[in-house]
Formats: structure tokens, sequence, C-alpha cells
């Protein structure tokens, strides 16, 4: 049993730190400037969620454009799913006797699953409408590094749902067994 218990536990801890950058990744990708650069003018621009940037100053962007608000809104939905999906994996840990009709590994698999799903969705409305808009428009121009930790953040946060449904599944087929 103690070697289920510690397989179980090392699922939860990769899943957990998982979780942990995936947290980071989606803080500094929704935060940053740097989703897409172009060219414009013989000048280099860059732009993100919240603010476009020129040369020497940045700009908040004053528009409220769909797609924007809707990656922006995902984003943020992500980023709470995945800290409370960090929370409650950590109270899995913990193993307090709250809640003990809730199973917690369960839940913090579900809200990694939840969180991926948003940043995913985030990220497709993103790219979709900027290869569309800026594709067709511009010739100079590319994702850039925040873009690029936004769609890390999405491998991180699913492998962050399989560690902890592993772990909920090592967890209930001692139990399950037992009950035969």
């Amino acid at each position: 049993m103690s070697g289920v218990l510690g397989r179980m536990y090392s699922f939860m801890g990769g899943g957990l730190f998982c979780a942990g950058v995936g947290n980071i990744l989606l803080i500094i990708s929704t935060a940053t400037d740097y989703w897409m650069q172009y060219r414009q003018s013989n000048n280099y621009m860059h732009q993100g969620l919240w603010r476009y940037c020129m040369p020497g100053k940045c700009m908040t962007h004053t528009d409220s454009i769909a797609y924007w608000d809707a990656t922006r809104a995902f984003m943020i939905l992500s980023l709470l799913a995945c800290f409370i999906g960090i929370v409650i994996g950590v109270m899995a840990f913990i193993r307090s006797s709250s809640f003990s009709g809730f199973d917690k590994t369960f839940a913090a698999g579900i809200l990694f699953f939840i969180s991926c799903f948003f940043v995913l969705l985030a990220m497709a409305v993103y790219t979709g409408v900027t290869v569309n808009y800026y594709g067709k428009r511009y010739g100079n121009w590319r994702f850039s590094w925040s873009y690029i930790m936004g769609w890390v953040a999405v491998v991180l946060t699913f492998f962050s749902g399989i560690f902890y449904m592993c772990a909920y599944r090592m967890h209930e087929c001692p139990r399950n067994s037992n009950s035969r």
C-alpha cells in the first residue's frame, strides 16, 4: 500500500510542479506586451493583450475589440482555475478531514483541465483572428514570446490534469478492489 501511496504522491507532485510553472507562465503571458511583433514605417512595434508599444512609448488599447476581450477573459479564467486547482492540489497532500466527501485529487485534476480548456480557447481565438487579420494585411509580423508562453501553459496545465487524474485512479483502485 505504501508503494501505491508513494507513486500517487509522485504524480501529485509532478502535477503541482507543472501547474505551478504553468500558472507562472499564464501570469507572464497575460501581463506582458509581446504577443505579436510587427514592422511599420521601418519601426519595430509589439503588442500584448493590454497595450501596444512603439519605439520609446507604450499605449493602452482603448478600443474594445471582441477578440482581445475574449482572449483576456479566457486567460484570466484560466489563471483562476489553475490557481484554485493548485490550492486544492496542495490540500490533497494534507488530507484534512474537512470536505470528506470531496475528493480533492479529482477536483484539482478537473480544475487543471478547465484551466487548459480556457487557455486553449484564448490562444485559439487570438491565433485565428490575428492570422486572418494581420496575415492578410501585413507581411512583416510574427508571434512573439508572450504568445509562445501561452501555448506552453496549455501543455503544462494539460499534463497537470493528467498527473492528478493518474493519482486519483491510483487512490481509487485499491479502494474499489477492497469493496468487492
